[in-house]
C-alpha cells in the first residue's frame, strides 16, 4: 500500500483526500516511479470541480519527477534508480508512486532541482505550444497575458529567445522579476489597452499569447493582431468567435520539448520560479494556493525527501 491523492466527489480542493491505494507491479512497457516532487496546475483544479459523473475516486496530477522503482517487461530506456521527469496521461502523479509507460519519461538532468523537474511538464509543453502557435520573429512585439504564471513566465522567456520584444501583463509586484527576464511589464486591469499601446510605442503588436482569459482575446483583436497570431489556453469561446488559435500541450511532442526545456533550465538559460511547496498531506492547501492565483511561477507538492 502507498499514499495517493484522490477525489471521490466534486467540490474543488475540499473534495481531495490522501488515501492508501493498492500497489501493483508495472506491466509490459511500464515503469513504476517513486515520486519525489509533483506539480499542481489549474487544470487539476478544474478536474476536481468537474461534474461529468464518471467513475470515482480519481487520482490527480500530470507533472512529477522521481526515481525509477521498478520496470516492466520489455522496458529498455530506463533502469531502477534512474532519476526521471514524468508526464502522466492518467493524472496519477500526486502520489508516492506513479506508474506510466516508459515513453512518458525522460531523464532528469543532474543539475536540475527536484521542484523544477516535478513542475515542468504541463507548464513547459503548454508554453512551447503557445510560442510555436504565434511564431514570434526577431524584433516583433508580442504580448504575453498572465506572464507571471507557470505557463506565462516560460512563454515570455521562450518568445524573448526567439528575438521578440515581449510586453508582459502581470500584477505590479511581479514587474521587477519580469523586467529582469528582459520583458516590458504592464499591469493588467482597466486601461490595459492604453498601457500596452504606450509601451509598444511606434511598433505594432503583431502576436498575442493569452494564458489568463478575462477578455484578452478581444483585447488582442482590438490591438489589431491577426486572429491566426492570437493563441489562448484560457478563453476557448472567444477563440471560436474570433478565429484565434487554441494550441496547448497536446500540440507538441512532450518528450522532445521537455528534454530541451530541462536542458535550458539546467544551464540557467531559462527559469521556472517555484513560489511554494507543500507536503503530500497538505495537498488541499497546495490546490488553494493555485486557485487563489496571482503568484509567481509554480506550486509543487513534496512527496518524499531523498539524499
Amino acid at each position: 500500500m502507498s499514499s495517493a491523492v484522490r477525489f471521490g466527489s466534486y467540490g474543488g480542493s475540499d473534495a481531495l483526500e490522501v488515501v492508501e491505494v493498492d500497489d501493483r507491479p508495472p506491466g509490459a512497457g511500464e515503469v513504476r516511479v517513486a515520486v519525489v516532487s509533483a506539480g499542481v496546475n489549474r487544470c487539476d483544479i478544474e478536474g476536481a470541480d468537474d461534474s461529468s459523473g464518471d467513475e470515482r475516486p480519481k487520482g490527480k496530477g500530470s507533472d512529477f519527477a522521481g526515481l525509477v522503482a521498478a520496470v516492466g517487461e520489455g522496458v529498455t530506456s530506463v533502469r531502477v534508480g534512474d532519476e526521471v521527469i514524468g508526464f502522466s496521461d492518467c493524472r496519477n502523479g500526486q502520489a508516492e508512486f506513479a506508474t506510466v509507460h516508459e515513453s512518458r519519461l525522460i531523464g532528469k538532468p543532474d543539475g536540475l532541482d527536484w521542484h523544477t523537474a516535478g513542475a515542468l511538464y504541463v507548464a513547459g509543453t503548454t508554453a512551447q505550444a503557445c510560442v510555436d502557435a504565434v511564431a514570434p520573429r526577431d524584433g516583433e512585439t508580442v504580448v504575453v497575458a498572465g506572464a507571471a504564471g507557470g505557463v506565462g513566465v516560460l512563454a515570455t522567456q521562450l518568445a524573448i529567445r526567439e528575438g521578440a520584444r515581449v510586453i508582459a501583463t502581470a500584477r505590479e509586484c511581479h514587474h521587477d522579476y519580469l523586467r529582469g527576464l528582459g520583458a516590458l511589464p504592464v499591469t493588467y486591469g482597466d486601461g490595459l489597452r492604453e498601457r500596452v499601446l504606450e509601451v509598444a510605442g511606434e511598433e505594432p503588436v503583431v502576436a498575442f499569447i493569452d494564458t489568463h482569459g478575462n477578455g484578452n482575446v478581444d483585447l488582442a483583436v482590438d490591438l489589431g493582431v491577426a486572429p491566426e497570431r492570437i493563441n489562448t489556453v484560457a478563453d476557448f469561446d472567444a477563440a471560436t468567435r474570433v478565429g484565434a488559435q487554441t494550441c496547448g500541450q497536446d500540440s507538441v511532442d512532450p518528450g522532445s520539448v521537455l528534454s530541451r526545456l530541462a536542458g535550458l533550465l539546467t544551464c540557467r538559460q531559462l527559469e521556472l520560479p517555484i513560489r511554494s511547496s507543500y507536503p503530500l498531506a497538505r495537498v488541499k492547501d497546495a490546490y488553494k494556493s493555485v486557485a487563489a492565483g496571482h503568484g509567481l511561477g509554480k506550486v509543487v507538492i513534496d512527496v518524499r525527501s531523498i539524499g
